[in-house]
């Protein structure tokens, strides 16, 4: 099989890096970038992180996350203290620096617990509860009971217990919970799948926490599970919710790709919020994907490879 060298891992680049191309294009080069791994991917991953584009960045920092390559650290990091950068970027910054996971970034994350932003202050302290839970080496106890389908990276691991349904919707929706145990049960019913659990989950919405909230809305994304498709929309519809939240719900639609949500993302094209607009252009990209015979959604490598 033909190899892929670093010049062309770098026009790659340079097509992530082209604000003159469209949305839907870049976030092909950078899952792209994201599935070759490697340190000139990651450099050129990071190279974004002046665009313009708040979602852009964010993703870039969501991809640096799952590739869990130590290369990333500095620039996570370096994201993660800049306070001229949007709290989407800089909250994805620490969860990615938590799903890296290695011992040295335990204290730059400790460091923004206490933040001004409370999502990037609730995003670093569920970061160092996973960082905890790794270092006590809890990890294999973990996956023997509950395996991730979703080959994610996820802020926190499924609670341990084999919990009914209605148990781990008590956990989820219990606010005296700390938020990290919350997200535990999140990700265990995420796990267990089956329309009971979808429908627990987007009970979630009525959280207080729009971390919390948007968390909701990209686990669902994942299910891709028809049955909450008016959860998102109502979510979507509401101009009154955190972006964070709403940017989500929008490419959680996409990913669903059920009959209704084309037209439903073309209807915020034109949303005021940027980060909303992008997200609906790259969830109709989706849509046409997943109603497609595409195998791989990123396919900015075709005709790179030499």
């Amino acid at each position: 099989m033909p190899t892929v060298t670093d010049a062309s891992i770098r026009r790659i680049g340079e097509l992530l890096l082209d604000p003159r191309r469209p949305m839907k294009e870049r976030f092909r080069a950078l899952f792209s970038l994201r599935n070759l791994g490697g340190a000139v991917a990651v450099e050129c991953i990071a190279m974004c992180f002046t665009d313009s584009s708040a979602l852009l960045k964010h993703e870039c920092a969501y991809c640096l996350g799952q590739m869990q390559d130590t290369a990333a650290i500095p620039y996570l990091t370096e994201v993660l203290k800049d306070k001229n950068q949007e709290p989407i970027v800089r909250h994805e910054a620490g969860e990615a620096l938590g799903a890296i996971g290695t011992r040295d970034v335990l204290s730059v994350l400790k460091e923004y617990c206490n933040d001004s932003e409370i999502s990037v202050a609730e995003t670093c302290q569920i970061a160092c509860e996973r960082m905890q839970w790794l270092l006590e080496g809890k990890q294999q106890d973990v996956e023997i009971i509950s395996s991730n389908p979703y080959l994610s990276v996820d802020p926190a691991p499924p609670t341990c217990e084999t919990d009914s349904v209605t148990e781990l919707k008590r956990r989820l929706l219990d606010e005296s919970l700390p938020l990290y145990d919350r997200y535990r049960a999140m990700f265990a019913l995420r796990n267990k799948g089956g329309d009971e659990a979808v429908l627990a989950l987007a009970e979630g919405f009525k959280g207080s926490s729009a971390l919390f909230r948007h968390e909701i809305a990209y686990v669902l994304g994942q299910i891709q599970s028809p049955v909450c498709v008016p959860q998102l929309t109502a979510v979507l519809q509401d101009l009154t919710e955190n972006e964070m939240v709403r940017h989500e719900c929008a490419e959680a639609l996409g990913s669903i790709a059920a009959e209704g949500c084309t037209d439903l993302l073309q209807k915020y094209l034109n949303d005021e919020k940027r980060v909303v607009r992008e997200s609906c252009v790259v969830a109709l990209d989706m849509c046409d994907y997943e109603n497609s015979e595409e195998f791989q959604y990123a396919n900015a490598l075709d005709g790179l490879k030499e």
